[in-house]
């Protein structure tokens, strides 16, 4: 079991969704918090919202823009001297057929989704590795681990999310690291109405499932209790999470029910 008790914590995404749920219930476990996004007016505002401001710092940062992300990272080691806990729950989404999907959407997709959290991730390592312990958790999704209509693009990015911690994973294990992949379903977000359509504008729609998800609390709720049970990759989210397991053990009948799953 990990203690996240004064333990500094780096949250991405951290202005709304998941990662602004995790934030403030990290924040009433005693941690010593760092959030991120790319708004600093709306990060503040998460700031005042918790239940320890004075334990929590902003450094406001784009995932679209890599060649920041190494001097954010040396930013919020400088807090503390160290980072414990990364948690990458910053991403965007996609809501469009991979025949009309401009090449520079699926390129952002993985800048933003993957890219980003390789860069992050090997800048912190090095001190993580000194202090002989860290955790390092990505947030993924249920389409990591199978695709669906209208995400392929976001699937993709997500799909390497894995590949890349799993190794991770089994390289950093003797010295100290754990890697938890967090693997969301329908929560309820805002994550569909700023999704990419097929030019790269904003859908600006809410997904019928999305809307009747699990609330974001309640995930961050379980991503918590996960990270420090240090689990290797949890499923998040109803009825939808057994698709995993028609995947692997029916994979021609979930194929099948893929192609008629309402998914937007």
């Amino acid at each position: 079991m990990a203690n996240l008790n004064n333990k500094v914590v780096w949250v991405t995404g951290a202005s709304s969704g998941i990662g602004e749920a995790v934030a403030r219930q990290l924040c009433e476990r005693g941690v010593r918090l760092i959030i991120s996004a790319r708004n600093r007016e709306t990060l503040e505002k998460v700031r005042a919202s918790c239940t320890h401001p004075d334990k929590v710092h902003v450094i406001p940062l784009d995932l679209s823009d890599p060649d920041s992300l190494e001097k954010k990272a040396g930013e919020a080691l400088a807090i503390y001297g160290r980072v414990d806990v990364l948690i990458m729950s910053g991403g965007i989404s996609q809501r469009s057929f991979a025949l009309d999907t401009v090449m520079d959407v699926n390129r952002q997709l993985m800048e933003v989704n993957y890219f980003s959290s390789v860069t992050l991730t090997k800048a912190l390592l090095p001190s993580m590795v000194e202090n002989a312990w860290g955790m390092i958790v990505p947030v993924s999704s249920l389409v990591g681990k199978f695709g669906t209509p209208f995400r392929s693009g976001y699937s993709a990015s997500k799909h390497a999310l894995h590949g890349y911690f799993d190794s991770l994973r089994a390289e950093m294990w003797n010295k100290g690291i754990r890697v938890t992949i967090i693997t969301p379903g329908f929560i309820r977000t805002n994550i569909s109405v700023n999704a990419f359509s097929a030019d790269g504008s904003a859908t600006n729609k809410m997904d019928n499932a999305q809307a009747r998800g699990m609330s974001a609390d309640e995930c961050a709720t379980k991503m918590i209790r996960s990270i420090e049970r240090e689990k290797e990759e949890v499923r998040i989210g109803g009825k939808e999470t057994i698709g995993v397991l028609l995947k692997r053990y029916f994979p021609r009948i979930f194929s099948r029910m893929v192609r008629k799953a309402k998914v937007r």
